[in-house]
């Protein structure tokens, strides 16, 4: 990793005048997993990131199951596993206390919490292993793009000329706002205090006046860590800047006025607030510069979407962007990032809005979420709302087929372990349990698993770099079509 001022050396661009293909603003996860993803496929990566330091508080997130399977697809789960902390796939539509849905289709079926900075370190050294190139305190000031690329003007250093430009520079996307893309949605109306601190009372008085609260109260919790240390979430009395953390004393006035007691708090580890701000860019990509993550869609935290949703954008964009800069893509592949991602923003924005309904003290929604806690005993209602937070349930549209068409590949056994196992290098998969299928021309994109006892429900099937089932069944010329469809031309 480098910091301080990046002036390109003289032979480094290439043949066609670039300093790199891809120059990526921002290096928080989404950033550093889109960098990894280029990667894999030979993509030059240049990522700018506007902070010189790591953030100083330790903000514990949640990574799904869904990102914990693509993270097992890449190989990262066991580093990632070691950080953090697993809890049950459970309670996590608004909090609503029930059981995890019976039988999920997932080796992967937990919440991870895990600290925020060891995420987005862990997936910088990947991305740099790999080779991508990262800047600290270089943060993009301006761009121009024109029909063969886009020039970046650090904030510091020489301008820099890239074949693409992806922002990935978080809520306040100075990357968006210079490409003049819109972020309709709803500002801040009700904001939260959310640190980890020690109490200075007993667990069970800690215990006690939570329930107390919580009757009428639910976004508001203590919830111990171990060893003396608490989550702490309390409503603020207003929506002040984001930019200010809170202190300690704001912790203390909140609690009281909303517990009667502070609990005692005290040796804070970390202290943010968040607001209920919810956003959608009005587009993904304007020619050559394009947009993911935070810079794309912001929401409240109910649920712990953000993050995944973030990462999960860069697994899908990754492998097309680097077919497009390779001349292997189809026409519209690069489309189809917007296509397919926007849509899932729209529906975590949607269901955030209606958690945050149901953690309201007014009697209409507290009524609703009372009926709702007793739908949640209906395992296909508790399955589909968990699915929707930890992304499970998503089918993209590739067409009439059968259900599993469009949807994420679940991690089988296959005859050489898991199948997850199969795609670290980031390409697409054949699995063929008949041996008479070849993915031929495009052999250099596309692996080939003849496996007759894999467990799967189908002859053969056809998988993308990010697991997602792009074709079913048993027809060479078939499957063919599809192949074309979604990695390009074959080969010579």
């Amino acid at each position: 990793m480098d910091s301080g001022l990046f002036t390109p050396e003289p032979s480094s661009k290439d043949p066609a005048g670039y300093d790199f293909d891809v120059i990526i603003a921002g290096c928080g996860p989404t950033g550093a997993t889109l960098a990894a993803e280029l990667r894999l496929h030979g993509v030059r990566v240049l990522v700018l990131e506007r902070d010189s330091e790591p953030a100083s508080f330790v903000r514990i997130v949640a990574l799904h199951m869904r990102s914990l399977e693509l993270m097992a697809m890449r190989g990262l789960l066991d580093r990632l596993l070691r950080h953090g902390r697993r809890r049950p796939a459970g309670g996590l539509f608004a909090a609503i206390p029930a059981p995890a849905p019976a039988d999920l289709d997932s080796p992967y079926a937990c919440l991870l919490g895990i600290p925020q900075p060891v995420v987005v370190r862990l997936l910088e050294e990947h991305a740099v292993a790999l080779g991508a190139r990262v800047r600290h305190g270089a943060a993009v000031a301006g761009f121009e793009q024109d029909d063969e690329g886009v020039t970046v003007e650090p904030a510091q250093g020489e301008r820099l000329r890239a074949r693409y430009l992806v922002g990935c520079d978080g809520g306040r996307s100075t990357v968006r706002k210079l490409l003049g893309v819109g972020f309709p949605g709803e500002p801040s109306r009700n904001e939260t205090l959310m640190g980890e601190m020690e109490v200075g009372v007993p667990r069970e008085e800690v215990a006690a006046g939570v329930a107390r609260v919580r009757e009428s109260r639910t976004r508001f919790w203590l919830r111990p860590f171990g060893s003396g240390v608490y989550s702490v979430v309390v409503p603020a009395a207003g929506v002040g800047d984001r930019a200010e953390p809170p202190t300690l004393d704001d912790f203390r006035q909140r609690l009281r006025a909303v517990a009667g007691t502070d609990f005692g708090v005290h040796s804070p580890r970390w202290l943010s607030r968040f607001g209920d701000a919810t956003r959608l860019a009005e587009r993904y990509r304007v020619g050559r510069v394009l947009l993911a993550g935070d810079a794309a869609h912001i929401h409240p935290p109910t649920g712990g979407q953000g993050l995944n949703l973030g990462v999960q954008d860069a697994f899908n964009l990754g492998w097309k962007l680097a077919a497009q800069i390779g001349g292997r893509a189809p026409d519209t592949l690069l489309d189809t990032y917007q296509t397919e991602r926007r849509p899932v923003a729209e529906d975590v924005l949607d269901n955030t809005r209606a958690q945050l309904e149901l953690h309201s003290a007014e009697p209409g929604p507290r009524a609703v979420r009372r009926l709702l806690t007793e739908l949640m005993d209906i395992d296909e209602v508790n399955r589909r709302l968990t699915e929707k937070i930890t992304a499970t349930g998503i089918r993209y549209d590739f067409g009439e087929g059968p259900d599993l068409l469009g949807r994420r590949m679940p991690d089988v056994d296959v005859a050489q372990g898991r199948l997850y196992g199969l795609l670290r290098r980031g390409r697409g998969l054949l699995l063929d349990r008949t041996g008479r299928l070849t993915p031929g021309g495009w052999s250099d994109r596309v692996d080939h698993l003849a496996d007759p006892t894999a467990a799967l429900d189908a002859p053969c099937v056809l998988l993308r770099p990010d697991g997602h089932v792009a074709w079913i069944g048993a027809d060479q010329r078939d499957l063919d079509g599809h192949l074309s469809r979604w990695f390009g031309e074959p080969a010579g």
